[in-house]
């Protein structure tokens, strides 16, 4: 039998998105257990103590100013003396923690933990990662000064900090933030409709029926410690923007020169894409990477140019269709499409809440320095294992879900070495362009497994 459903039990941001334009994310050692457990308790006791409260995952239609929630790591577990007849519930890859799990995600390299910056270069010391989200500054600093008054719970390790950018846009010029899994449980009038089936609770929440009938995920014990809980993969992925569009420059320009170049862009289509016919180019080869133009349109519904009439959530995967196997949208959700691994249609949604960092990539003024800019990403799931980390494994760094993408890394997120990566190109002929040498265009800077308690879980700590 389910869990009975309680929304307000529940963290805000994981069934339900804040939409608020900056994100804090602070980084915190325990200091002291003792006065750890209290900090827990006061920041579920819905009483004006200074220590900011809990956001609930039922808010109502008045958002509140700002909003506060948590994310424990094991190590931070035990730092509060949760029992060990009580961790041991928990899974290996939690356990394990980010860093451990490395090679499975893709982390190598420059990716590698050990060349990961503070704090994130020392996991065990990370315990507690509370996240701010407010639409100014002074707010996030406010929040902030709050959380350490005590002075003795907690100590700062590091921050990080993001603003949105306008319209939904992130640092490779895609508009993102498109689609989420929806809930029946939950009603949420402010995001995009989404073509796909209802996702069940036990998608996202311990304690709730899967898509695969008759499993649930396992429930950490004691049940106040596990139900309406979940897991977080906080990434702090660096996005090498400049080297993204020195790529597209170089591929239009090649393909400019391939003898194929009229079937993939017919003479004269390149005026609905943009002024000259390496610029469209460009764009149809940034349109093929991602899946989508970089106004959102999808290329199952619009291959041939940007469409800002067509609903950008309600398409599949036909067998007909001119969306690349390996593209970046197709490879982390292949929705109803035809897979080898066709148990795992819809089974590996996760909700994604996340916010650029660094400054916005100016095409006019381009970097004279090296900047660093990327994404704050938390990817929501009631299993790591089965969900973040087969995604990021098995679809997005292996291929696995079809034979003609098998051996291939996803062409944007991918860990791609120029010596070995290719991107076939898509021609209505059935052909295909393949594009070889895409250098890595994201790295891992930082990031740690978190589990996101319910609000009753919250409890159940402060008073251990």
């Amino acid at each position: 039998m389910s869990a009975e459903f309680d929304a307000a039990d529940v963290q805000g941001n994981i069934l339900r998105g804040y939409r608020k334009l900056r994100v804090r994310h602070l980084m915190l050692e325990i200091a002291d257990r003792i006065a750890a457990r209290r900090w827990l308790a006061a920041s579920t006791s819905g009483r004006d103590e200074g220590i900011p409260q809990i956001t609930r995952g039922s808010w109502g239609d008045a958002k509140p100013d700002s909003c506060f929630n948590i994310g424990l790591t094991y190590e931070g577990l035990q730092a509060l003396g949760t029992p060990g007849s009580s961790l041991k519930t928990f899974p290996n890859e939690f356990i394990q923690g980010m860093s451990a799990r490395a090679l499975k995600l893709g982390d190598v390299g420059k990716s590698a933990p050990e060349k990961w910056p503070s704090p994130f270069d020392d996991p065990r010391r990370i315990h507690l990662i509370a996240t701010i989200y407010a639409d100014e500054v002074a707010q996030l600093d406010q929040v902030q000064r709050r959380a350490l008054a005590d002075g003795n719970a907690l100590r700062l390790l590091g921050t990080r900090e993001g603003c949105c950018f306008p319209d939904d846009q992130v640092h490779f010029g895609y508009r993102d933030n498109i689609t989420q899994p929806r809930f029946a449980e939950v009603h949420d009038p402010q995001r995009y409709d989404d073509g796909q089936p209802m996702a069940p609770l036990g998608t996202v929440l311990l304690g709730y029926s899967t898509n695969f009938e008759g499993l649930k995920w396992r429930v950490p014990q004691p049940d106040a410690l596990g139900l309406n809980g979940t897991f977080n993969a906080f990434r702090v992925l660096e996005q090498d923007v400049v080297g993204f569009e020195e790529y597209l420059d170089r591929t239009a320009t090649d393909l400019l020169a391939n003898p194929q170049v009229d079937e993939l862009l017919p003479r004269g289509a390149e005026a609905k894409i943009a002024s000259s016919r390496r610029a469209a180019l460009r764009e149809l080869v940034a349109a093929n990477l991602c899946g989508r133009w970089r106004d959102g349109t999808p290329l199952a519904l619009s291959a041939d140019a940007p469409d800002p009439g067509v609903d950008r959530t309600k398409f599949d995967y036909a067998d007909d269709s001119r969306c690349p196997y390996g593209a970046h949208i197709r490879r982390c959700n292949p929705r109803g499409g035809q897979i080898v691994q066709r148990v795992a249609n819809n089974s590996r949604r996760l909700v994604r809440r996340g916010m650029p960092y660094g400054p916005a990539y100016d095409p006019e003024k381009p970097d004279r320095a090296k900047i660093e800019r990327g994404l704050l990403g938390n990817f929501i799931g009631a299993s790591l294992g089965a969900q973040f980390e087969a995604m990021s494994c098995d679809w997005l760094n292996l291929g696995l879900q079809d034979p003609r993408v098998t051996g291939s890394n996803d062409p944007i997120v991918g860990a791609n070495d120029t010596e070995t990566s290719w991107f076939d190109l898509p021609l209505k002929s059935g052909a295909t362009i393949r594009l070889r040498g895409l250098p890595r265009f994201v790295h891992t800077r930082g990031g740690a497994y978190t589990f996101l308690p319910s609000l009753s879980a919250i409890r159940f700590l402060g008073a251990l």
